[in-house]
Formats: C-alpha cells, sequence, structure tokens
C-alpha cells in the first residue's frame, strides 16, 4: 500500500474520482430533464396548432395554478421556453466533454477521441454537397 502513498492518497484519489463521476452524471440527469420538458412543449406546440382550438384563450397550468391564456401569447411563451431549453442543453452538452474528459485525466485514461467533434453547420454541408454533386 505504501507504494501507492497510503492510505490517504488512494482514498482522497477515490473521492476525487468520485466527485467528478458524479458531477457527470448530474449534469446528465440535467440532461435528460430539460429533453422531457422540451418534447412536453413541442408536444404542446403541436396541440396548439391543430384545429380543435378555436382563435379563443387556452387554459394553461403554471405550477399548481390553471389560467386562461391568448392561444397566440400561449405559443410565444412555450417558443421562449424552448428556446431557453435548447440553450441550456447545448451548454450542459458542452460542458459535460470537459468534465468527462477531467474525470479520464483523473483516472489516468487517455482522452476521449473523437468526443470533441461538432456537427456540420448547414453552409458547410451546402458546400459539400456542390463540391460531390460538382
Amino acid at each position: 500500500m505504501e507504494k501507492y502513498g497510503g492510505p490517504e492518497k488512494v482514498l482522497a484519489y477515490l473521492q476525487e474520482v468520485e466527485r467528478k463521476a458524479e458531477d457527470v452524471l448530474g449534469d446528465r440527469r440535467q440532461i435528460v430533464d430539460l429533453d422531457i420538458k422540451r418534447n412536453q412543449n413541442r408536444e404542446a406546440l403541436r396541440a396548439l396548432s391543430t384545429d380543435s382550438f378555436q382563435s379563443g384563450p387556452v387554459t394553461v397550468c403554471f405550477g399548481d395554478m390553471f389560467i386562461n391564456l391568448p392561444k397566440d401569447k400561449t405559443k410565444e411563451m412555450i417558443r421562449r421556453d424552448q428556446e431557453k431549453i435548447d440553450e441550456e442543453i447545448l451548454n450542459l452538452r458542452s460542458q459535460l466533454k470537459v468534465k468527462v474528459n477531467q474525470l479520464y485525466e483523473v483516472q489516468g485514461k487517455s482522452e476521449l477521441k473523437g468526443f470533441n467533434l461538432t456537427p456540420l453547420n448547414p453552409d458547410e454541408v451546402k458546400a459539400i454537397n456542390k463540391i460531390l454533386t460538382g
């Protein structure tokens, strides 16, 4: 055991690994929760877009209260909420990449290969398609 620096060092190492792993798992849980909320918002927007609702007010649940709001105002509120959720998920995912690499570093493993890839934007896709098609 002395070869590893004693029980205190081993315990400190295990605590650091546990702390980093909990941080990664917490972010993943938060992403899943936000994704569930994002899907619920999509369902609500889809329901509001059907013809079954007239142009009058719709009943919306905020916590423990039900409030009648105009349909357009409700749609706009949900769209803004969607944008905030998308932004938050994007930030969490970018932070998650860093945290996973930190966890691997603490464990003495090499960095994940290809984990920092980003998708092509629409302009880049068009340029590639133009090159491929001639």
